[in-house]
């Protein structure tokens, strides 16, 4: 964080100041919420939880360096005391952003958001010493904690925004606020929640709607419901997709033989090709929206072509892949699910798996109400028609959904498994698989199939041991 006293943070949180000697000691570090991450000079900020309160790590984590605990009662040690710490930390975050006069990019979407907001800061940071959003720490704490990582030799910060209902980007904008804005799709991840597809569009656009004059809207030419945001802005409006009405756009798409995308890239100041390193065609549309935000922000086509070809993975498990000593290749995709990552990763997993078994190991997409029989259904009869060697569904009446769907489009029992929970998926997988088999893992981030992927790859490592 930019260097603050603590005299000049408790008048921008307005907070009172307790046992504090100095109080013209500087913050120079991190502002923190774990007190494992307590480094000399952070500010940690004690939450309460349902299981910790972070008062209670207070001694400890001034012990650790900390120069004083931004908390919401007196600790016994240096603290700035506020009537509420996430309000408090979000005032913050908005003094520090206006300090900085870093140029603040922001984007939402139903799905896609953390990979592309990895394209985008792997792309800027050739430009400029960019900050970003961590994984996916994209809610009113996680991403005022990712403001406050910035520096004054910070120009560019790239911050995540997720809405799990109306309202909630609004307030994550006033936060920080932005000058680029960036809108992905409009798909059905939390439709539980919101209530429909419209409903997720009018908080989507929410993050277009607080975009000044003289800002810039990124949006996605072939998502309909993204493009009708453009009469919710008075910023320029610059679209991206493969439409041919899009300002930045790919044409002659495809997969390599290992599945990852290539394309030509088009800008309105020239074009250049593209071959990914990451895998499956969704990335393309991600490739796109980040080399629009990339073009407003001065770069040519050729540096964000030589960017995005050397782009990799920065959060775990998003298409992870790990190729192991046998030849069997792990896809770890499962952070989280929702039925357009998931359609995705299939695709993915059939360009990859051309001429070798496949398996698809899939568990419950979360928060979907009344839609989630429909879509589970749908995503089990698809892993059929991409010729998926075979569908394992794993838990409860999900996984039952997704076997029916794949029962009814045609797969007869051998080529579909539903197992009761991921240590019987592993049980199956290790006395099943074969060298050169290609195994996807996906499923919402509650299921926690990322132990499956996990204990497939240790199993690999472990053989190569024994091998030796």
């Amino acid at each position: 964080m930019i260097a603050l006293s603590l005299a000049e943070i408790a008048a921008v949180v307005g907070g009172q100041t307790h046992d504090i000697p100095d109080p013209s000691v500087a913050v120079t570090g991190p502002v923190v919420r774990d007190s494992r991450e307590v480094v000399p000079g952070s500010l940690f900020a004690a939450f309460v939880g349902e299981r910790v309160d972070g008062h209670d790590f207070a001694a400890r984590v001034v012990e650790a360096g900390a120069v004083a605990v931004l908390a919401s009662r007196p600790v016994g040690v240096p603290a700035i005391v506020v009537e509420d710490v996430q309000t408090a930390l979000g005032a913050l975050a908005r003094h520090v952003v206006r300090r900085l006069g870093a140029t603040l990019v922001a984007l939402t979407g139903s799905a896609g958001k953390t990979s592309t907001k990895d394209l985008i800061a792997q792309v800027l940071r050739r430009k400029a010493p960019t900050v970003f959003t961590p994984q996916s720490l994209n809610n009113e704490i996680g991403l005022p904690l990712t403001a406050l990582t910035a520096t004054e030799e910070t120009r560019f910060l790239v911050l995540e925004m997720g809405a799990r209902g109306i309202g909630h980007i609004r307030y994550l904008t006033g936060l920080t606020p932005p000058r680029i804005g960036l809108v992905l799709n409009v798909g059905t991840a939390h439709i539980g929640e919101f209530g429909g597809r419209e409903q997720i569009a009018q908080a989507k656009g929410e993050l277009v709607e607080a975009l000044p004059e003289d800002g810039v809207a990124v949006l996605n030419a072939d998502d309909p419901l993204v493009r009708a945001m453009a009469s919710r802005t008075k910023a320029k409006v610059v679209l991206f997709g493969e439409s041919a009405e899009a300002d930045v756009r790919a044409e002659n798409v495809r997969l390599t033989d290992s599945g990852q995308p290539a394309f030509r890239l088009l800008t309105p100041s020239g074009a250049c090709d593209v071959t990914m390193r990451l895998y499956g065609e969704h990335h393309v549309s991600n490739a796109l929206a980040a080399a629009a935000v990339a073009h407003e922000l001065g770069m040519s086509a050729e540096e964000i072509a030589t960017a995005l070809s050397e782009a990799g993975t920065l959060s775990r498990w998003r298409m992870e892949v790990t190729e192991r000593p046998d030849g069997v290749t792990i896809v770890n995709d499962a952070y989280n699910a929702n039925p357009e990552s998931t359609r995705a990763a299939l695709r993915a997993l059939a360009a990859m798996g051309k001429g070798r078994r496949t398996w698809a190991v899939l568990g419950k997409m979360a928060e979907l109400g009344d839609e989630a029989l429909a879509e589970h259904d749908a995503v089990g009869r698809l892993a059929v028609r991409l010729n998926v060697s075979k569908l394992v569904a794993v838990g409860g009446i999900e996984a039952s959904w997704l076997q029916l769907g794949a029962y009814n489009e045609g797969s007869w029992g051998e080529e579909s498994v539903h197992v009761s929970d991921a240590q019987a998926a592993i049980d199956l997988l290790r006395s099943e698989l074969r060298p050169g088999d290609v195994v996807l893992v996906k499923a919402s981030r509650s299921v926690g199939l990322e132990s499956v992927a996990q204990a497939l790859v240790e199993t690999g490592a472990e053989g190569e041991v024994a091998a030796r």
